[in-house]
């Protein structure tokens, strides 16, 4: 493992043991029932965990990107419903209005959902706008010192309990991706209201819906940053998302590693424990070697955008690479485990089908692809 200063190493170990005594009990149980981890988040703003890589003028923990991203791998290691319920209100509901945001919106806004008081939510993706976010058909049409917000956001993330939503909504149609603004909004505005409830395949505990604006009358003062700079505002936010994404998916391979390792060495068949066995040896020694390579890869990219540095491709890659080898760990975790890894009774049946979604979210995998190609044409 890359070498961790003392504050990381302390950051680990406290996630890890409130992820053991509080998290992982509840982790089936949210996931059949679907069911918001309402406790695990009061408690997690406890720790400070919702406010972890902001400033402390701001109500945040005043920790590094490293740090955060050690946090979401290891409450991922046993749930990642309740590890994206973190990442969605860290990196998305926090990240626009901190990266471009006045003094006073990261103090009105910031402040309370940095310190836990509230949660935020991010809403870009529409039935016409996801890869392509500059589909955008929401609209903010300027009215006076207001703009009068109309359209829907799909797949949201913490929307049903968001005191405060970002969201993008074109404001000028004849600018295309230069003409979408960002906005930070009440979600006790007048209009807004939340819509359909997803049933999902995986990461059933957490909270994903439709969004719905109807004649919402959201402040000019709520523009974060110009009134056309939302696309870049976004992009922004979801290329440092994109290190959250890979450290829920590397805790989450990390998990099912784990799960695997230790069945190996109880489950006899032929009278030995069948980690005795080359084919199981292999799997394990490729998940190992694989999820430590995620590692390095996702902790690259959080110490680069730490140290100011451009850190766009490393981002992807580490999303990339986390993600794919999070369903392939997962997957090689049921096959070890064989006709109990298929059965809920075990947890790799479910960590396989929520870690798939990081291969959708905040850009897919073919999307990244083409972020890293442009990256490095871009660079020759």
């Amino acid at each position: 493992m890359l070498m961790l200063k003392e504050e990381h190493l302390q950051v680990r170990d406290m996630v890890r043991k409130f992820s053991e005594e509080v998290v992982a009990p509840r982790a089936r149980e949210l996931d059949e029932t679907e069911t918001f981890p309402h406790e695990a988040v009061k408690q997690m703003a406890e720790l400070g965990l919702l406010g972890l890589p902001y400033p402390e003028k701001y109500g945040g923990a005043g920790m590094d990107t490293l740090c955060y991203a050690i946090a979401v791998e290891d409450v991922a290691r046993v749930c990642a419903s309740t590890a994206i319920t973190l990442a969605a209100h860290v990196s998305l509901g926090c990240g626009p209005v901190y990266g471009s945001g006045t003094e006073e919106q990261k103090l009105k806004y910031l402040t309370p959902m940095a310190k836990g008081e509230c949660l935020g939510a991010f809403g870009l993706t529409e039935p016409n706008a996801g890869s392509d976010a500059a589909g955008t058909q929401t609209r903010a049409v300027r009215q006076g010192d207001a703009y009068k917000v109309n359209g829907s956001k799909i797949y949201i993330t913490n929307a049903s309990y968001a005191k405060y939503i970002t969201f993008t909504a074109v404001t000028d149609p004849t600018l295309g991706s230069n003409g979408i603004g960002a906005f930070i909004m009440d979600t006790a505005t007048p209009g807004f209201r939340v819509g359909k409830k997803e049933k999902k395949m995986g990461l059933r505990g957490s909270d994903t819906v439709e969004v719905v604006f109807e004649d919402c009358m959201v402040p000019a003062e709520n523009i974060l940053g110009e009134p056309t700079g939302g696309f870049k505002t976004f992009m922004k936010t979801l290329t440092g998302g994109r290190i959250s994404i890979g450290a829920l998916a590397l805790g989450v391979a990390q998990g099912a590693y784990e799960h695997a390792l230790g069945y190996s060495k109880v489950r006899h068949q032929f009278g030995q424990p069948i980690g005795n066995f080359q084919a199981v040896q292999f799997m394990l020694a490729d998940m190992a070697m694989k999820i430590e390579a995620a590692r390095h890869l996702v902790y690259h990219a959080a110490m680069l955008r730490d140290a100011g540095k451009e850190f766009t491709k490393e981002a992807s890659m580490a999303k990339l690479f986390a993600s794919e080898v999070g369903n392939w760990v997962t997957d090689k975790s049921i096959q070890i485990h064989g006709g109990m890894g298929y059965c809920r009774d075990l947890p790799v049946e479910r960590m396989h089908r929520d870690v798939k979604l990081m291969e959708i979210g905040e850009g897919t995998s073919e999307i990244q692809r083409m972020v890293i190609a442009r990256e490095i044409m871009r660079r020759v």
